[in-house]
């Protein structure tokens, strides 16, 4: 059975700097593995990945140590147990508000008798041995995301759920859900003491707490305050940023802020 080298890295107390996959295409998936993340999601949420692509997405990935993971469009049991099966080392769930939302999520990451995820390994006995089955359930890992009011106030019963691994804040939606503008980087103090209250409490509990962020400062300071699991940015806003500063050196002109596919600019939204 292949080692999923986040739950090696989390064992020692040490923080995993997670890339984010959004360009529907294998090759851009190969050159994101070669840059030596600790761990890569394939984003199936926001932007064009669809199953095909994210299927060919994890075989370029086959190729580096990254641990595979998807953040999965729904809390939809079909598209968790695929992408598990498809290979990924863990899952990336959104909007989890409630404790029912947290155990029907995990319960589709573990096979019976800890969840209910129906048998049938394909590709991942080929990533992660013909042992994978019977190891799958301690090796599998169950991140909520946590981006609502409302999942803070049932932040408690959320954690409590057995065999969630952790949580990763979705900071744009957060901010948006408690009437701030959506961004990531929070430095408003009201946004900030609830962070690092969903941190708290995620650490108080031995499981791992996430979060996406919009700058190397921003994502060192997160390290600093116990965040286990960060990631920077995505593949598309890398891309469009290094392209915009490459530019700005060649014509001596100022690097304009990159827009994203989405139309938010690169200081107002992770993605």
């Amino acid at each position: 059975m292949r080692a999923n080298r986040l739950r090696e890295m989390w064992g020692r107390g040490e923080a995993a700097i997670n890339g984010w996959l959004q360009i529907p295409h294998g090759f851009a998936a190969e050159i994101m593995a070669g840059q030596a993340w600790d761990s890569l999601t394939v984003d199936m949420q926001h932007g064009p990945v669809g199953y095909d692509n994210a299927l060919t997405m994890l075989q370029a990935l086959s190729s580096s140590e990254a641990t595979p993971l998807a953040r999965v469009p729904w809390n939809e049991p079909g598209i968790i147990m695929k992408m598990l099966d498809a290979g990924c080392f863990g899952i990336i769930c959104p909007m989890i508000n409630s404790r029912e939302e947290c155990e029907r999520f995990v319960g589709a990451c573990r096979y019976p008798p800890k969840g209910y995820r129906s048998f049938g390994p394909t590709r991942v006995t080929l990533y992660a041995g013909a042992d994978y089955a019977p190891n799958a359930n301690d090796t599998v890992i169950a991140l909520a995301m946590i981006e609502t009011a409302q999942a803070v106030d049932n932040l408690d019963e959320i954690l409590d759920v057995p065999g969630l691994d952790g949580v990763y804040v979705g900071p744009a939606d957060l901010a948006q859900s408690m009437g701030h503008k959506p961004a990531a980087d929070h430095t408003d103090p009201e946004l900030v003491e609830v962070i690092d209250r969903i941190k708290d409490a995620t650490r108080s509990r031995g499981l791992i707490a996430g979060i996406h962020v919009a700058s190397v400062d921003y994502a060192r300071r997160v390290i600093d305050r116990g965040f286990q699991f960060v990631t920077i940015q995505s593949d598309g806003r890398l891309l469009g940023g290094a392209a915009g500063e490459a530019l700005a050196a060649v014509r001596g002109t100022e690097t304009t802020t990159p827009r994203a596919p989405t139309g938010i600019p690169r200081s107002e939204g992770p993605y």
